[in-house]
């Protein structure tokens, strides 16, 4: 079995001392699967893809947040006028003294950024960027300084699909990306609109203009995520997993499975079933 790409701290950082880096991504491209030598916080602005990480396939599109340590194996793939930025630190370069562990989450790696968090998150980013391509002693502090702002913003304003509903009713792009994933079996855009009043054509022409999907698409690609995870990660049978993934005929839901994919749920599942056998065997 190969190995995936390790990228190294000498090819991201001015010098040896500087914590922290940018890796402006406009856009991302596809990228194969990969560690680092360093910790990493993806930002995503806009556009969509999958981002596959220890194995998981997540859709990401804007206001997705993601914390990577250097354990963490992770690629991009369909990637669809992707833009967004990856925050790169090396922990031990730090010289606050502080607790980072109090900031940035050890077991929870994939969150969501609210509106208002992210315009706040760009703005330090941009100035870390300036900062962190020099190599000063007073280049260093500052972008330390720059950093923690950075991760107190990301944790002030983060939030995840089960707590969706205690966003603010204003934020209607991160109300709407919320109650898709928090009802990912049984969503309908209309009950939405009407339960939160708002006009279901502006929302799904501000829907669009952010991620380049449409609501309904969002949807279908969300399950079909959520498809690839079960069939490659339990046994359940596959019209348990297309109940769970809001297809209540399991013959559509392999139809749809396989336009999307290019595969039968059953072909797809053995492949991996494959690759653990070798995995193992390789072992």
């Amino acid at each position: 079995m190969s190995k995936p790409l390790c990228l190294a701290k000498a090819d991201y950082f001015p010098s040896g001392l500087m914590p922290v880096a940018i890796a402006d991504r406009a856009p991302q491209q596809t990228f194969p699967s990969h560690i680092h030598e360093f910790c990493e916080l993806v930002i995503v602005w806009r556009g969509n893809g999958l981002h596959v990480m220890n194995d998981r396939p997540w859709l990401i599109t804007c206001g997705d947040l993601f914390y990577i340590s250097p354990e963490d194996c992770h690629s991009y793939e369909s990637v669809n006028e992707l833009v967004l930025d990856n925050v790169i630190y090396c922990p031990e370069r730090f010289r606050l003294g502080l607790d980072w562990s109090q900031f940035l989450p050890q077991e929870k790696k994939a969150w969501r950024l609210t509106t208002r968090g992210m315009a706040l998150a760009r703005s330090v980013i941009q100035q870390l960027a300036q900062e962190s391509a020099k190599s000063d002693r007073l280049s260093r502090q500052l972008t330390e300084a720059l950093f923690l702002q950075l991760v107190l913003i990301l944790q002030r304003h983060r939030y995840a699909a089960d707590v969706a509903w205690q966003l603010p009713e204003g934020e209607q792009l991160d109300l709407l990306m919320s109650a898709i994933q928090g009802q990912l079996a049984h969503f309908d855009l209309s009950d939405f609109c009407l339960q939160h009043q708002l006009s279901e054509r502006a929302l799904k022409q501000l829907f669009r203009q952010q991620t380049g999907m449409t609501p309904g698409q969002y949807l279908r690609q969300l399950r079909m995520c959520k498809a690839k995870f079960l069939l490659r990660s339990t046994p359940s049978l596959i019209g348990d997993v297309a109940a769970l993934c809001g297809f209540e005929d399991s013959n559509y839901f392999s139809v749809v499975f396989t336009r999307e994919t290019g595969m039968t749920p059953s072909a797809f599942r053995q492949q991996f079933e494959q690759h653990r056998q070798k995995k193992a065997a390789a072992w």
